[in-house]
Protein backbone atom coordinates (compact mmCIF):
# COMPACT_ATOMS: atom_id res chain seq x y z
CA UNK A 1 0.00 0.00 0.00
CA UNK A 2 2.92 2.50 0.87
CA UNK A 3 4.13 1.47 -2.68
CA UNK A 4 1.14 2.30 -4.40
CA UNK A 5 0.74 5.15 -2.82
CA UNK A 6 4.27 6.61 -3.22
CA UNK A 7 4.03 6.07 -6.78
CA UNK A 8 1.01 8.07 -6.74
CA UNK A 9 2.29 11.09 -5.15
CA UNK A 10 5.81 11.16 -7.37
CA UNK A 11 3.62 10.56 -10.49
CA UNK A 12 1.72 14.37 -8.95
CA UNK A 13 4.84 15.75 -8.63
CA UNK A 14 6.25 14.71 -11.99
CA UNK A 15 3.28 16.10 -13.63
CA UNK A 16 3.29 19.14 -11.44
CA UNK A 17 7.16 20.10 -12.71
CA UNK A 18 5.86 19.46 -16.26
CA UNK A 19 3.28 21.67 -16.21
CA UNK A 20 5.13 24.55 -13.92
CA UNK A 21 8.00 23.74 -16.77
CA UNK A 22 5.87 24.29 -19.76
CA UNK A 23 7.73 26.99 -21.86
CA UNK A 24 4.79 30.21 -22.49
CA UNK A 25 5.47 32.00 -25.43
CA UNK A 26 4.04 35.61 -26.09
CA UNK A 27 2.06 35.69 -29.22
CA UNK A 28 1.59 39.33 -30.78
CA UNK A 29 -1.81 39.56 -32.95
CA UNK A 30 -4.25 42.25 -34.19
CA UNK A 31 -7.77 43.34 -32.73
CA UNK A 32 -9.19 44.50 -36.16
CA UNK A 33 -8.41 41.69 -38.50
CA UNK A 34 -11.68 40.02 -38.95
CA UNK A 35 -11.93 36.79 -39.29
CA UNK A 36 -8.02 36.13 -39.09
CA UNK A 37 -8.30 37.76 -35.68
CA UNK A 38 -10.10 40.16 -33.69
CA UNK A 39 -11.04 41.56 -30.55
CA UNK A 40 -14.51 39.57 -29.23
CA UNK A 41 -15.86 42.05 -26.82
CA UNK A 42 -17.96 39.74 -25.03
CA UNK A 43 -14.71 37.83 -23.98
CA UNK A 44 -12.31 40.53 -24.13
CA UNK A 45 -9.81 38.22 -25.95
CA UNK A 46 -8.60 38.34 -29.10
CA UNK A 47 -10.08 35.22 -31.25
CA UNK A 48 -9.93 34.42 -35.40
CA UNK A 49 -8.49 32.11 -37.59
CA UNK A 50 -4.72 32.91 -37.07
CA UNK A 51 -5.63 32.54 -32.58
CA UNK A 52 -6.95 28.82 -33.56
CA UNK A 53 -4.27 28.02 -35.29
CA UNK A 54 -1.65 29.07 -33.12
CA UNK A 55 -3.39 27.44 -30.32
CA UNK A 56 -3.81 24.30 -32.17
CA UNK A 57 -0.15 24.55 -32.75
CA UNK A 58 0.87 25.04 -29.23
CA UNK A 59 -0.81 22.36 -28.31
CA UNK A 60 0.86 19.68 -30.67
CA UNK A 61 3.95 21.11 -29.58
CA UNK A 62 3.73 21.18 -25.90
CA UNK A 63 3.89 24.84 -25.20
CA UNK A 64 1.53 27.35 -23.74
CA UNK A 65 0.54 30.64 -25.03
CA UNK A 66 -0.86 34.46 -24.56
CA UNK A 67 -1.93 36.79 -26.52
CA UNK A 68 -0.71 39.98 -26.94
CA UNK A 69 -3.09 42.48 -28.91
CA UNK A 70 -1.44 45.41 -30.97
CA UNK A 71 -1.70 47.03 -33.92
CA UNK A 72 -0.58 45.72 -36.91
CA UNK A 73 2.32 48.26 -37.87
CA UNK A 74 3.56 47.58 -34.52
CA UNK A 75 4.00 43.46 -34.73
CA UNK A 76 7.52 43.14 -36.50
CA UNK A 77 8.76 45.72 -34.22
CA UNK A 78 7.73 43.98 -30.93
CA UNK A 79 9.12 40.73 -32.53
CA UNK A 80 12.19 41.91 -32.99
CA UNK A 81 12.53 43.75 -29.69
CA UNK A 82 11.62 40.53 -28.11
CA UNK A 83 8.31 41.81 -26.34
CA UNK A 84 6.59 38.67 -28.27
CA UNK A 85 8.15 35.86 -29.80
CA UNK A 86 5.61 34.75 -32.21
CA UNK A 87 3.37 36.47 -34.49
CA UNK A 88 0.03 35.27 -35.53
CA UNK A 89 -2.09 37.53 -37.58
CA UNK A 90 -3.21 38.08 -41.43
CA UNK A 91 1.02 38.85 -42.51
CA UNK A 92 2.16 38.07 -45.50
CA UNK A 93 5.70 36.62 -45.11
CA UNK A 94 7.31 39.05 -47.68
CA UNK A 95 11.12 39.17 -48.54
CA UNK A 96 11.09 42.29 -46.83
CA UNK A 97 9.67 41.08 -43.83
CA UNK A 98 11.90 38.17 -44.14
CA UNK A 99 15.06 39.75 -43.53
CA UNK A 100 13.95 41.10 -40.04
CA UNK A 101 11.95 37.75 -39.26
CA UNK A 102 11.64 33.82 -39.81
CA UNK A 103 8.24 32.71 -41.32
CA UNK A 104 6.57 29.41 -41.02
CA UNK A 105 5.47 27.42 -44.23
CA UNK A 106 1.94 29.13 -45.54
CA UNK A 107 -1.06 29.08 -43.61
CA UNK A 108 -3.61 30.70 -46.17
CA UNK A 109 -3.11 32.52 -49.53
CA UNK A 110 -4.81 35.69 -50.86
CA UNK A 111 -4.79 39.09 -51.77
CA UNK A 112 -6.32 42.85 -51.87
CA UNK A 113 -10.13 43.54 -52.12
CA UNK A 114 -11.18 47.18 -53.30
CA UNK A 115 -14.29 48.60 -51.19
CA UNK A 116 -16.20 51.86 -52.37
CA UNK A 117 -19.78 53.01 -51.66
CA UNK A 118 -22.77 51.36 -52.51
CA UNK A 119 -23.49 54.29 -55.06
CA UNK A 120 -20.02 53.99 -57.17
CA UNK A 121 -21.68 51.44 -59.67
CA UNK A 122 -18.23 50.96 -61.58
CA UNK A 123 -16.59 48.10 -61.99
CA UNK A 124 -13.27 48.67 -61.10
CA UNK A 125 -10.60 46.10 -62.36
CA UNK A 126 -6.97 47.42 -61.55
CA UNK A 127 -5.47 50.35 -59.85
CA UNK A 128 -5.27 52.00 -62.79
CA UNK A 129 -8.83 52.39 -62.99
CA UNK A 130 -8.26 54.66 -59.80
CA UNK A 131 -6.80 57.30 -61.25
CA UNK A 132 -7.62 60.59 -59.01
CA UNK A 133 -9.15 58.86 -56.56
CA UNK A 134 -8.86 58.99 -52.91
CA UNK A 135 -8.14 55.78 -51.24
CA UNK A 136 -7.20 54.53 -47.84
CA UNK A 137 -4.99 51.50 -47.03
CA UNK A 138 -3.30 50.02 -43.90
CA UNK A 139 0.00 50.85 -42.30
CA UNK A 140 2.44 48.14 -42.51
CA UNK A 141 1.01 46.24 -45.38
CA UNK A 142 2.50 45.85 -49.09
CA UNK A 143 -1.09 47.52 -50.44
CA UNK A 144 -0.48 50.73 -49.18
CA UNK A 145 3.29 51.24 -50.92
CA UNK A 146 1.85 49.34 -54.05
CA UNK A 147 -1.42 51.86 -54.94
CA UNK A 148 1.22 54.64 -53.73
CA UNK A 149 3.60 53.55 -56.55
CA UNK A 150 1.17 53.00 -59.10
CA UNK A 151 0.86 56.48 -59.30
CA UNK A 152 -3.08 56.21 -60.18
CA UNK A 153 -5.10 57.34 -57.14
CA UNK A 154 -4.78 61.02 -56.25
CA UNK A 155 -4.54 60.49 -52.42
CA UNK A 156 -3.15 57.18 -50.58
CA UNK A 157 -3.78 58.22 -47.10
CA UNK A 158 -2.36 55.41 -44.37
CA UNK A 159 -4.85 54.04 -41.56
CA UNK A 160 -4.04 51.84 -38.26
CA UNK A 161 -7.23 49.95 -39.16
CA UNK A 162 -9.74 48.36 -41.42
CA UNK A 163 -12.31 49.33 -39.57
CA UNK A 164 -11.18 53.31 -39.85
CA UNK A 165 -10.54 52.70 -43.85
CA UNK A 166 -13.96 51.70 -43.80
CA UNK A 167 -15.88 54.13 -41.83
CA UNK A 168 -14.29 56.68 -43.77
CA UNK A 169 -15.57 55.44 -47.49
CA UNK A 170 -18.84 54.81 -45.75
CA UNK A 171 -18.74 58.69 -44.62
CA UNK A 172 -17.65 59.90 -47.98
CA UNK A 173 -13.98 60.90 -46.65
CA UNK A 174 -12.68 58.30 -48.95
CA UNK A 175 -13.22 57.15 -52.68
CA UNK A 176 -12.23 53.54 -51.51
CA UNK A 177 -10.62 51.62 -49.33
CA UNK A 178 -8.23 48.56 -49.76
CA UNK A 179 -7.35 45.76 -47.38
CA UNK A 180 -6.67 42.00 -47.17
CA UNK A 181 -10.05 40.40 -49.04
CA UNK A 182 -10.93 37.72 -46.75
CA UNK A 183 -11.39 40.66 -44.53
CA UNK A 184 -13.31 42.89 -46.10
CA UNK A 185 -15.47 40.17 -47.71
CA UNK A 186 -16.83 38.82 -43.76
CA UNK A 187 -16.90 42.40 -42.48
CA UNK A 188 -19.09 43.49 -45.98
CA UNK A 189 -21.05 40.11 -45.29
CA UNK A 190 -21.84 40.34 -41.64
CA UNK A 191 -23.58 43.96 -42.07
CA UNK A 192 -21.10 46.01 -39.86
CA UNK A 193 -20.77 48.56 -42.66
CA UNK A 194 -24.33 49.27 -44.84
CA UNK A 195 -23.79 51.31 -47.31
CA UNK A 196 -20.43 49.89 -48.56
CA UNK A 197 -19.91 47.89 -51.26
CA UNK A 198 -16.91 44.85 -51.97
CA UNK A 199 -15.80 45.73 -55.77
CA UNK A 200 -15.99 41.70 -57.74
CA UNK A 201 -14.45 42.63 -60.63
CA UNK A 202 -11.35 43.80 -58.89
CA UNK A 203 -8.44 41.83 -59.77
CA UNK A 204 -5.85 41.82 -57.09
CA UNK A 205 -2.12 42.58 -57.90
CA UNK A 206 -0.36 41.74 -54.48
CA UNK A 207 -1.19 37.92 -54.08
CA UNK A 208 0.70 36.62 -51.37
CA UNK A 209 0.68 33.78 -48.49
CA UNK A 210 0.06 34.94 -44.87
CA UNK A 211 2.74 33.17 -42.17
CA UNK A 212 3.24 33.01 -38.75
CA UNK A 213 6.66 34.61 -37.75
CA UNK A 214 9.23 33.50 -35.05
CA UNK A 215 12.44 35.81 -33.74
CA UNK A 216 15.22 35.62 -36.81
CA UNK A 217 17.52 32.29 -36.17
CA UNK A 218 14.93 30.75 -33.36
CA UNK A 219 14.78 27.50 -35.48
CA UNK A 220 13.74 25.21 -32.28
CA UNK A 221 10.58 27.30 -32.39
CA UNK A 222 9.96 27.58 -36.03
CA UNK A 223 10.35 23.48 -36.61
CA UNK A 224 7.80 23.45 -33.80
CA UNK A 225 5.24 25.78 -35.76
CA UNK A 226 5.86 23.99 -38.83
CA UNK A 227 5.16 20.38 -37.52
CA UNK A 228 2.02 21.34 -36.02
CA UNK A 229 1.05 23.37 -38.73
CA UNK A 230 1.57 20.35 -41.12
CA UNK A 231 -0.58 18.06 -38.97
CA UNK A 232 -3.43 20.26 -38.68
CA UNK A 233 -3.60 20.19 -42.12
CA UNK A 234 -3.08 16.72 -42.27
CA UNK A 235 -5.84 15.80 -39.98
CA UNK A 236 -8.46 18.20 -41.20
CA UNK A 237 -8.20 20.76 -38.06
CA UNK A 238 -7.46 23.25 -40.53
CA UNK A 239 -9.91 22.84 -42.41
CA UNK A 240 -12.14 22.38 -39.90
CA UNK A 241 -11.02 26.02 -38.81
CA UNK A 242 -11.30 27.85 -41.85
CA UNK A 243 -15.27 26.29 -42.19
CA UNK A 244 -15.69 27.78 -38.81
CA UNK A 245 -14.30 31.11 -39.79
CA UNK A 246 -15.82 31.08 -43.44
CA UNK A 247 -12.99 30.79 -45.36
Amino acid sequence: MWFKTTLVAISFAVAAHTAQAQTVYKVGSTPTGTPFTFLDAKTNTIQGVMVDVIEGIAKDGGFKIEIQPMQFSALIAALTSGKIDIISAAMYGSPERAKVVDFSQDVYAYGEGLVVSDKDTTDYISVQDLKGKKLGAQVGTRYIDYMKSSGAPSEVNAYESLPDILRDVTNGRLDGGVGDYPILSYNIAQGRFPGLRLVQSYKPAVVGPINIAVTKGNAELLEKINTGLAKMKEDGRFDAIKKKWGL
